[in-house]
């Protein structure tokens, strides 16, 4: 908490008050949370309180939205590769590189012998994607 804290005093934040919720030991449904206030003092809330039941969806909305986000980026990242960006190559060039080389970056340190024996690949297309990766000063 005092990291956060430290980083907004540093962004000239002087006013905003800031508040950490720890789950309880069973992930915060039992209603155990505690309220790590400035100063390093502690509370918590009775476990009947509409206040309590309001802060822990807020929670758990901020959660769903953080690993929705998460995951939408990490699919994002599985589907596009370095390859994306080269002349010449679509996705039937691609898909071929990846099955014979195994990841884009192995297809970016490929020889330009290695290059030519994938298949789909003409001499001139590797020559391609070998001056892609391996501009000449």
């Amino acid at each position: 908490m005092s990291a956060v804290c430290e980083v907004m005093e540093n962004a000239g934040v002087h006013d905003i008050p800031v508040v950490g919720v720890a789950k309880g030991p069973h992930h915060g449904r039992e209603g155990r949370e505690v309220f790590h206030l400035p100063g390093g003092r502690e509370m918590t809330l009775p476990v009947n309180s509409p206040l309590l039941f309001y802060i822990q969806r807020l929670r758990d909305e901020a959660h769903r939205f953080a690993i929705g986000t998460h995951r939408a980026k990490r699919a994002k990242n599985l589907t596009t590769s370095t390859l994306d960006e080269v002349p010449g190559i679509g996705p039937n060039r691609k898909r071929a590189l990846l099955m014979h080389f195994g990841t884009a970056r192995a297809v970016k340190g490929a020889a330009l012998d290695d290059l030519e024996r994938a298949p789909g690949i003409s001499k001139a297309m590797a020559r391609q994607l070998y001056d892609y990766f391996h501009p000449r000063g």
